[in-house]
Parts: C-alpha cells; structure tokens; sequence
C-alpha cells in the first residue's frame, strides 16, 4: 500500500469499538479501553510521520456518563494514570496536548493532571493532540451560545472549546456504524467521512493510510463546482 497519497492535515477520529474488541477476544470490558488507549499512542506517532499537524480523538462522551458505574471509575483511574505516563514522552516528540470538552464533572485529580499535561506540552509544535473528553458537540454549541453577543460565524467559532482547532479535513470513524454520535458538529461541517469495518483496537497503520488515499481522491468543492 502506498504511503504516498495527498495526507489530510486535519484528522478526526471516533475511536469506536473498544468494548466489543474485549468481548471478542473474552476480556473484561476495561482490558479494550486499555488496547485501545494504546492504539492511539500508535496511530499518533503515524500521524506525525504522514504529515498530520491536528488529530483529534473522540476518548469519552457526555453520553458515556450513562455506562456502568465501575467501567467509567475504571476510565478515569486509566485516564489519569496514562497521562501521567505517557505526557513526558509526548513532551519529548513535540506532541502538544490539547483537551476539549466539558470540565465540571472529572475528579479533581484527573483534571489536575489534564491541566498538567496541557501545560507540559504547551510550547510543542509538531502535531496538536485535541482529546475530546466528557465532550458532547451539541454542549458545546449550546456553551458557546450562551456566550455570544453577535459578529458572526467567526466570532461564534471562537467561543468553542477549542478556537485554535482547524476545521477537520477527515473524519474517520471505525467499528462499522455509520454516525457521527455528536462529535464535532460544528466543525465538521465540510469534512469529508471515512467509515471503518475495524474496531478500534484493530485500526493499524494500513487502514489509516487506505483512509487518507480515500481522502486523496475526494473531489472537495465546498459548495462551489
């Protein structure tokens, strides 16, 4: 497979299919979220080496407070245990690190370590991280309503979470659904939409390259001819 296709330098992904990687495979639930975290270790760093300057992942929802409560104790305690030890090696590969979503609900000691990380990596400029993380795109427009005063869509853009972010080129989404479950609205508004058969957990650096030759041969038109 060629790795020389026209890469998106903004990417979207909705990370989905952790759980019924682990059930497939006879493990506990938390065991995917783990195989899962560490895949987007993986596909970040082939990020960085395809040219991506912005990847944005999709790691927990304002939806995913309704799952048990002992799978989403066990994503917290994951959470702020592998960004505790994956922030300085991140920090080391320029990766800067970004996290997008509501923040009223996490434990104090996870959201001390989101601010942590955020501040570690801050001046890093080789590829921006944007971890969506109890981020629902209908909150953020209705957070971002609620604060503009008018001036257009320009003025509404910068009161989203994350003003800085670019528009995503490319929207993947793997485990075969084919939705957007509330993600990026706003911005995804001229994305163009990959959708993957692959859980997560599966989704090598083969299927990220197949995406972005996918998206190679789009004809993006914006509205125009």
């Amino acid at each position: 497979m060629s790795e020389t296709a026209p890469a998106a330098r903004y990417v979207a992904i909705i990370t989905d299919g952790n759980g019924r990687w682990a059930e497939k495979q006879g493990l506990p639930t938390l065991d995917g979220h783990r195989a899962g975290a560490d895949n987007v270790k993986e596909r970040l760093r082939d990020a960085v080496e395809l040219g991506i300057e912005e990847l944005t992942v999709y790691s927990f929802s304002t939806e995913n407070w309704a799952r048990p409560a002992a799978e989403v104790a066990g994503l917290m305690e994951m959470f702020a245990e592998r960004i505790t030890a994956e922030t300085p090696e991140l920090k080391d590969e320029g990766v800067r690190m970004r996290f997008i979503g509501r923040r009223d609900r996490i434990g104090a000691t996870l959201l001390e370590r989101i601010e942590w990380a955020e501040s570690e990596t801050d001046a890093n400029e080789v590829l921006t991280l944007f971890i969506a993380f109890d981020y629902g795109s209908r909150a953020e427009i209705v957070d971002a309503a609620a604060r503009y005063t008018g001036g257009g869509e320009e003025a509404f853009g910068q009161l989203l979470y994350a003003p800085e972010m670019h528009e995503p080129d490319l929207l993947i989404r793997t485990g075969g659904d084919l939705r957007i479950s509330n993600y990026l609205l706003w911005q995804c508004a001229y994305s163009e939409f990959v959708f993957r058969d692959e859980l997560w957990p599966e989704f090598g650096r083969g299927a990220l390259v197949d995406s972005l030759e996918q998206f190679g041969g789009r004809d993006r038109r914006f509205g125009g001819r």
